[in-house]
């Protein structure tokens, strides 16, 4: 069984939207206007992108990272890595044609189905309502944080508000640094 990994800026309240400047939120590009550069906290990007074997994201998060990640060199290891779109509205005609082998799945069974693979991890960015699905259907196995020292108030969340029965983590890695970000890697707990 693949693992699958969410990956995420965060703000100690939860909030994970548009942490690199997307338009629409007041707040936007919070992870590089409100906190000092430090590139070591930043050493789980590249090592994410040396382990992941998929990439799995929501239509928003596609749709604002496609004509953008494939020509960028912090993320050439992505290029040629498989890409899985969940969503019941994008049809092929929205996916670019210079990112790779792209698929769109069309429900969480599907993705569960994905899971059951061989192959390494998946790992998925951004995607906020896809990431409060997976969590709520069980389907997400580690959380990788970069936690900003920042309350945002209002914003999109990474975590579910379903009620529902606690969800146990185990912190495996964990580190602090000088500008205040924390580095919390968690494994859901079964």
């Amino acid at each position: 069984m693949r693992t699958l990994i969410t990956s995420a800026f965060v703000s100690l309240d939860g909030v994970v939207e548009a942490p690199g400047g997307e338009p629409g939120y007041r707040n936007s590009g919070w992870t590089f206007k409100d906190v000092e550069f430090v590139p070591e906290a930043y050493e789980i990007k590249g090592r994410e992108q040396q382990e992941a074997t998929a990439l799995l994201f929501g239509r928003t998060s596609y749709e604002a990272f496609s004509p953008v990640w494939p020509d960028m060199e912090d993320f050439a290891e992505y290029k040629e890595m498989p890409k899985y779109v969940v969503s019941t509205t994008l049809g092929e005609d929205g996916l670019v044609g210079n990112w790779g082998e792209t698929t769109i799945l069309r429900s969480l069974d599907e993705v569960a189905a994905l899971k059951e693979t061989e192959g390494g991890p998946i790992l998925v960015h951004g995607s906020a309502g896809l990431n409060r699905a997976l969590s709520d259907a069980g389907l997400i196995d580690r959380y990788h944080l970069l936690v900003f020292p920042l309350l945002l108030g209002a914003g999109k969340r990474l975590f579910s508000t379903t009620d529902k029965d606690a969800q146990k983590l185990k912190l495996v890695e964990h580190a602090a640094y000088a500008n205040g970000l924390q580095l919390n890697v968690f494994d859901v707990v079964r």
